[in-house]
């Protein structure tokens, strides 16, 4: 399995989460971030069993604009 890191919360303290990564064999995205675990948030879901739901900030969009920008771009 391929993964290529995309971006880390460049705003972390530690550095080390959230995450977002590519995963070009499967063409997805894998989201490392914060465990959602407040039950009214997670209430207004409607969550699968076998799906879970992660947080990340807003400022983190970025990486999954750029990698949009690499698949318009022949060039790159």
């Amino acid at each position: 399995m391929a993964l290529r890191k995309l971006g880390k919360d460049p705003e972390s303290p530690s550095g080390g989460s959230p995450t977002v990564y590519l995963d070009e064999e499967k063409d997805s995205y894998l989201v490392q971030g914060w465990k959602v675990e407040d039950a009214g948030r997670l209430g207004q879901m409607d969550i699968p069993g076998h799906e879970s739901v992660v947080e990340i900030p807003r400022r983190m969009v970025q990486f999954f604009l750029e990698v949009k920008k690499d698949d318009e771009d022949p060039d790159v």
